[in-house]
């Protein structure tokens, strides 16, 4: 069974080379992406309980993934939000788990483990 994710992400190439390697890698499936904060929340709202993973950059056109984290708290158990981001440090991470993020991920060191956690989470659908 595939993955329902939904992407969080404003740079197009960025977008399209995710898409790439997360359908190659893992069996994923990209239902929808959005580029600013807005746009993710109203998504994910409108479409509750039907996504299984959501991908989240924390920088974005407009409002950020934290903000998006946020909207996100009151998703169902096997709903699983991460933040992938070039800026995952000690602080981002503890501020994006207190809003309730499952995983965070690093852009540029530990995309193998995002890929990694997308294989885990689509063996437990």
């Amino acid at each position: 069974m595939a993955l329902i994710t939904y992407l969080v992400e404003d740079n197009e190439i960025v977008l399209e080379n995710l898409i790439e390697a997360l359908k190659e890698i893992a069996a994923v499936q990209v239902t929808g992406h959005g580029a600013t904060q807005t746009e993710a929340t109203r998504w994910l709202k409108l479409h509750n309980g039907e996504w299984h993973l959501a991908i989240v950059d924390l920088f974005l056109k407009e409002g950020s993934g934290l903000g998006v984290l946020a909207g996100c708290r009151n998703r169902e158990p096997y709903q699983k939000v991460v933040v992938l981001s070039n800026y995952a440090t000690d602080e981002i991470r503890r501020r994006a788990a207190e809003l309730g993020a499952d995983a965070v991920f690093d852009k540029s060191s530990e995309l193998d483990s995002l890929f990694d956690y997308c294989q885990v989470q689509t063996a437990l659908h």
